[in-house]
């Protein structure tokens, strides 16, 4: 009697949660970065053909199926390099991460694709093989394994495939106000005004400072964050693009605000706050500085998350 094959059974329906990231942290270029507590959520499940219904910030471009769908694309493109049969989705997406402005949106929508593909396409890839795959896509790691990962992350590329990561909870608490502007800033063009070259003094600088902030989150030492997040590489070319930050740059190290820092490449800042002050006050004292500058802003409240992508 001749044995029939059976059919694969249909694919479970997926769900995702990725936080939004603040990457590069001062001094940390390309190397740490740090999960938020604002979230892009997913639920898909087989259809017969893609289509998504989006919810929350910037829900037009959520939403829209096409091409240019950062999820979509990924997802597609990760399925075909491993020769699967791309399994068409309907998506319900839930957004709060700022889209293109310095908040690790792009690392999550590359996530979200990859970790679909990876459920839809049985892949069984490890924790390790998903941040990798991303970093390859965001061609640097830092976003993706915060996004994945949570907590604070360290990370590293060796080569094309192969990222090191150490993932940190930080001690005690931090709280943080991120300051979104209303206009985006494309990574391409934060990147374009960096220099080619770096002097010793300020390489060294930053190299200093760097461990100087691994070791106030590691350690819970506030008193260190504003001097530790001081940055020679990235931020001072920035500045013209990301007119948030100077400004807000004055508050850093006054009574209630331990530091500010351009959020990745900006325009978005994120300001750290004193746990032990009023988070509404220093919020109100935060509008009115801008304001003050003739510069207006989204002021968001999150905080460190601990939970990242992976769960």
């Amino acid at each position: 009697m001749l044995k029939t094959r059976k059919s694969s059974p249909r694919p479970a329906p997926f769900r995702i949660a990725l936080p939004a990231t603040s990457a590069n942290l001062g001094p940390a270029f390309d190397a740490a970065a740090l999960a938020l507590n604002l979230y892009i959520t997913l639920d898909a499940q087989p259809a017969d053909s893609f289509r998504i219904r989006a919810t929350g910030r910037d829900k037009e471009i959520c939403g829209e199926v096409s091409e240019q769908h950062l999820i979509l694309s990924t997802y597609g493109a990760v399925l075909e390099s491993q020769r699967i049969p791309v399994i068409p989705l309907a998506l319900r997406i839930r957004n709060q991460i700022p889209i293109g402005k310095g908040c690790g949106s792009s690392a999550a929508a590359r996530l979200a694709g990859i970790a679909l593909a990876n459920h839809f396409g049985r892949l069984h890839w490890s924790d390790a093989q998903i941040i990798a795959e991303a970093s390859r896509h965001e061609h640097h790691p830092d976003n993706a394994s915060a996004c994945w990962m949570g907590g604070l992350t360290v990370a590293r590329m060796r080569g094309h495939d192969d990222t090191q990561v150490v993932r940190i909870v930080p001690r005690g608490r931090w709280p943080m106000i991120l300051a979104v502007p209303d206009e985006a800033l494309s990574t391409e063009e934060a990147r374009g005004v960096l220099p080619a070259q770096y002097s010793r003094a300020d390489t060294v600088a930053n190299i200093q400072n760097s461990m100087l902030l691994l070791g106030a989150f590691t350690q819970g030492r506030h008193d260190l964050l504003s001097a530790a997040l001081q940055d020679h590489i990235h931020q001072p070319y920035r500045t013209r693009l990301c007119p948030l930050l100077p400004c807000l740059e004055e508050l850093s190290g006054t009574e209630r605000i331990l530091g500010v820092v351009l959020s990745g490449a900006g325009p978005s800042v994120i300001v750290f706050l004193d746990p032990r002050s009023s988070r509404i006050k220093t919020e109100k004292l935060v509008a009115s500085h801008l304001r003050r500058c003739s510069l207006s802003a989204e002021l968001l409240s999150t905080s460190i998350a601990l939970r990242g992508g992976r769960g």
